[in-house]
């Protein structure tokens, strides 16, 4: 419907720019006018949208992690070996990492509010559990197939995750350490040799 495509299109709008705001200004710092003012939206248009700047964070976090999660969702049913859906699931990881470079400083607040905010900490961990269980679903797969040796598959996939998490981290703090096309191979071929089972 012609409504339903007007709201997504004034939805994406008032994301994007905020995404700008928020990454100048920071979260604390911005406020609905800078949003409404860089949207080029009317003020009334915003808050019909967003009631608040608290809804438009949690909008944004949304758009991050589902797009995310349903490129990992698909990996589970994925006609290819554990290890090659995994490696699909870090070069995807990787892409989306490196599209976000141009909004670290969007990536440090989000951080940083996590801490200060029990509903943001409440929806990453959200987050991170059901891609938690998505792994350990593949991971397991690759066990009952024998391709990898019998371990605990969630506590691999919280391994594999926060691997990637912790380079993410180190790639905040200093972009110039960090070459992704690099690092998204070589940890996951660390970790994936220490999921074969050992060649007698």
């Amino acid at each position: 419907m012609e409504k339903d495509r007007l709201a997504r299109e004034r939805k994406k709008q008032i994301l994007d720019a905020a995404e700008r705001v928020f990454a100048e200004r920071g979260f604390d710092k911005a406020r609905m006018d800078d949003i409404v003012q860089e949207s080029g939206l009317s003020k009334g248009a915003l808050y019909w949208y967003y009631k608040s700047k608290d809804a438009i964070i949690r909008a944004l976090l949304d758009r991050v992690f589902i797009s995310e999660m349903q490129g990992a969702e698909q990996l589970v049913e994925l006609d290819a070996s554990a290890s090659e859906r995994l490696k699909l699931f870090v070069e995807y990881v990787v892409r989306e990492y490196k599209r976000f470079e141009k909004l670290l400083p969007l990536a440090y607040e989000f951080i940083a509010l996590a801490y200060r905010s029990k509903a943001v900490r409440e929806s990453l961990v959200g987050y991170y559990e059901h891609y938690a269980d998505l792994i350990a679903e593949v991971i397991e797969q690759g066990v009952n197939r024998g391709e990898f040796k019998p371990c605990d598959p969630r506590n691999a996939s919280v391994a594999l995750i926060g691997m990637y998490e912790g380079i993410a981290l180190l790639w905040f703090l200093d972009p110039t350490r960090i070459d992704w096309d690099r690092m998204s191979e070589q940890p996951l071929e660390i970790f994936l040799a220490g999921l074969r089972p050992e060649v007698s």
